[in-house]
C-alpha cells in the first residue's frame, strides 16, 4: 500500500511538473520574445521552444510512465497499448512541427541551420525518437510481429526510451541556454545575461523544472515494484488485433 501512495504521489508530481514547464515555456515566449507567428519572423521561431518542451519532455515522459499507473493494472492492455502509442505520436508530431518552425525561421533570415552542439542532439533525439516510434508500432501492435521478435526487442525498446527521454532534457535545457545567450546582450537593447534579467530567471527555472521533470519520469521507471504485473510475456506484448486478455 505505501508503495502504490508512493507511487502516485510521484505521478502527480510529474503531472504537476510538466504542466508548469509547458505554461513557463508559454510565458517566456509571449511575455519576453513577443508572442508566436508562422511568418518567418523571430515570432516564428518561439513556437520552437513551446512545441519541442511539450512534444519532447512534458507529453514524452508522461507517455513513458502510462503503463506504470496501477489503475491500469489487471485490465486489458490493449487500450493502453493504443494510447501510449497515440500519445508518443502526439509529442513526436508536435517535435516535427518545433524543428520546422526553427529551420523555416533559419532560412528565411539566412541562418546557417545544424551548426551547434545543441542542434546536433536535438536532431539525433528526433531521429532516434522516430525510429523508436516506428520500431515499437512494428514490435507490438502489427498482428504479423512475430513472438521472438518482441521479446527481443523489449529491453531495447525500455533502454532506448530512458535514453531518448535523457537525450530530450539536454537538447532542451542547452536551447535554453544558447538562446539567452544569443538574445540577452547590451547589443540588443537588453539587459545582459550576466545581470540575472527577470527573462533569464524564467528561462533558467524553465530548465531546472525540465530536468527535476525527467528525474522523476526516470525515477518512476527504474522502479521495479511500480512495473506493470503481467501473467506472461506472451500477453503483455501481444499485438494488435490478437487476443490480449
Amino acid at each position: 500500500m505505501r508503495s502504490i501512495v508512493a507511487f502516485y504521489f510521484c505521478y502527480l508530481l510529474c503531472l504537476c511538473l510538466g504542466f508548469a514547464c509547458v505554461v513557463l515555456v508559454s510565458v517566456w515566449n509571449t511575455q519576453w520574445r513577443g508572442g508566436f507567428a508562422w511568418d518567418g519572423s523571430p515570432h516564428q521561431f518561439n513556437w520552437h521552444p513551446v512545441l519541442m518542451v511539450t512534444g519532447l519532455v512534458v507529453l514524452y515522459g508522461n507517455g513513458a510512465v502510462l503503463y506504470r499507473v496501477p489503475l491500469t493494472w489487471g485490465q486489458n492492455k490493449l487500450p493502453w497499448k493504443l494510447l501510449h502509442a497515440g500519445v508518443m505520436l502526439l509529442a513526436l508530431v508536435l517535435s516535427i512541427l518545433g524543428l520546422c518552425a526553427v529551420f523555416d525561421f533559419h532560412n528565411a533570415s539566412n541562418t546557417h541551420n545544424l551548426y551547434s552542439l545543441h542542434s546536433w542532439i536535438g536532431i539525433c533525439t528526433t531521429a532516434l525518437f522516430t525510429f523508436q516510434w516506428v520500431l515499437g508500432l512494428a514490435g507490438f501492435l502489427l498482428p504479423c510481429s512475430p513472438v521472438s521478435f518482441r521479446k527481443l526487442l523489449k529491453p531495447a525498446h525500455v533502454w532506448m526510451g530512458g535514453s531518448i527521454l535523457v537525450l530530450s532534457i539536454v537538447s532542451c535545457i542547452s536551447g535554453i541556454n544558447e538562446k539567452l545567450f544569443f538574445a540577452l546582450k547590451v547589443t540588443n537593447n537588453t539587459e545582459p545575461y550576466a545581470n540575472l534579467p527577470p527573462e533569464a530567471v524564467v528561462a533558467n527555472s524553465l530548465g531546472v523544472l525540465i530536468v527535476v521533470f525527467g528525474l522523476v519520469v526516470l525515477k518512476i521507471l527504474s522502479n521495479q515494484k511500480w512495473q506493470r504485473p503481467d501473467a506472461s510475456e506472451d500477453m503483455s506484448y501481444s499485438p494488435l488485433l490478437q487476443d490480449d486478455n
